[in-house]
């Protein structure tokens, strides 16, 4: 396999594996599968030792600037696109996404935050593909020992200990989602859909390079304007730049708006339409702050929120939804 190698430091934070080098790294690979085999290793999504994750040349990562919380687990977000094709701009919702798309996502853990160097633990591999009319999803769960994936309809629940950034011992009890459990997230009336590359979200700069201006660049994503013109999602962490309110409603966007909008999976069980760009009188948030306060402060398989894709409370996401409950009047 050829490999070519370059030092170009205003795009290295766009190719990514779990050691976070700051080489910018480029592979001539074979071409990505978007079909649904029986192994991951089958798609060509990564190179060399699957548990490295040094994603192949064909696809490319993308970051989110504010992200779903699952478990405290990490995530590798990948793109594949057909040869020869692109994103088109349309808003800064979703892009066109060409048919024969992959996005996959990579959930893992490292064992010791405090340790640069901490072993890892990589879970799952989650996959949508767009075919003609629709996308389709599936699932990949990784071997004990981390040489492949397995395409798996079922739930699995995955134990891991970890010891977080603040030194504390930590055991997860993480939840690897049934098939049909996916796709009560990723949908909108009825249709499966991704959740989280849509162009605000993505529009932030990673090391003074714009994640967007990067994809129009190179030739990743067409017909867009310069990403000044495009909205962006706030970080929700970001206390420096966004109100209190603009960062709670970041958090709902990308934590609970793919089922609380219209066509969502919520939309007959709850009244409240938490989109980023919902006018707040149209939310119903102040209506349901204290439901809302209740099913977020603590974990009960069945009641809590988000319903599914979580075993515990986010006690960050709590405290600052809770802060921004409190000062509504």
């Amino acid at each position: 396999m050829k490999r070519l190698i370059f030092a170009l430091i205003t795009s290295s934070l766009f190719v990514s594996c779990l050691n976070d080098t700051d080489d910018y790294v480029v592979y001539e690979d074979d071409p990505i599968i978007a079909e649904f085999l029986p192994n991951l290793s089958d798609l060509n999504l990564f190179i060399g030792n699957q548990k490295d994750l040094v994603i192949n040349s064909n696809m490319f990562v993308y970051k989110l600037n504010t992200e779903l919380f699952t478990d405290y687990a990490h995530k590798l977000r990948i793109i594949g696109l057909p040869e020869g094709a692109a994103l088109e701009y349309t808003d800064d919702g979703f892009p066109i996404f060409p048919t024969g798309t992959l996005i996959a996502k990579t959930f893992y853990y490292k064992l010791d935050e405090t340790n640069p160097d901490s072993d890892t633990r990589i879970i799952e591999t989650r996959v949508l593909i767009k075919e003609a009319n629709e996308w389709t999803i599936g699932n990949y769960v990784w071997n004990e020992d981390q040489t492949d994936a397995v395409l798996d309809t079922n739930e699995h629940l995955v134990k891991v200990d970890i010891v977080n950034e603040s030194g504390e011992n930590l055991s997860i009890d993480y939840i690897v989602p049934a098939a049909n459990d996916c796709t009560k997230c990723h949908s909108n009336s009825n249709n499966v859909t991704p959740i989280g590359p849509k162009l605000r979200t993505m529009n932030f700069n990673i090391n003074g390079v714009n994640q967007l201006q990067h994809f129009i660049d190179n030739g990743y994503l067409v017909n867009a304007p310069a990403p000044g013109e495009i909205v962006a999602l706030p970080n929700w962490k970001d206390e420096i730049n966004y109100s209190l309110e603009e960062r709670a409603r970041a958090y709902f966007d990308i934590n609970c708006a793919h089922c609380h909008i219209p066509g969502g999976f919520c939309e007959l069980q709850s009244t409240l339409n938490l989109a980023f760009d919902t006018d707040f009188n149209n939310s119903n948030i102040f209506q349901r702050r204290f439901s809302i306060s209740n099913r977020m402060s603590t974990y009960t398989p069945g009641t809590s929120m988000p319903l599914i894709g979580t075993t515990m409370t986010h006690t960050e996401g709590y405290n600052l939804i809770q802060e921004y409950l409190d000062s509504l009047e």
